[in-house]
């Protein structure tokens, strides 16, 4: 192997033998707090906000290197309502029977009762 790489075989070994630097020290101490605040905020906090909560809790280090240790473990912020919707043709959704037709003027009180529920976050 050390032919076919052009490098001489004590490199090699010297490479081996070499300790952890001290950035992969730090990192592997960063990987354990980045996911307890990933946990913590449900899976849905991305590294912008991984970044502060390790700032408030006086834990430094830069937010491009919290960005590099998540995609190494594989953490991801989970998106919401804003995912790409894919282009769809067939049928429409089954959508419930219109009982008021615009017709908004009522004889008595509580007779008829409207809301808007589009900003609760279902699945």
């Amino acid at each position: 192997m050390c032919g076919a790489l052009g490098i001489h075989p004590s490199g090699y070994y010297a490479w081996l033998k070499q300790p952890i630097s001290y950035r992969q020290q730090q990192d592997k101490r960063l990987i354990p707090s980045i996911k307890q605040f990933w946990l913590e905020s449900g899976g849905h906090y991305g590294y912008r906000n991984i970044y502060l909560d390790l700032k408030e809790a006086r834990i430094n280090c830069g937010r491009d290197r919290v960005l590099r240790l998540m995609r190494e473990a594989g953490l991801k912020a989970q998106r919401g309502y804003k995912t790409p919707k894919g282009y769809y043709s067939g049928v429409p959704d089954i959508k419930t029977a219109n009982q008021l037709q615009r017709e908004f003027d009522v004889e008595k009180p509580n007779q008829w009762w409207v809301s808007d529920i589009t900003y609760i976050h279902t699945h």
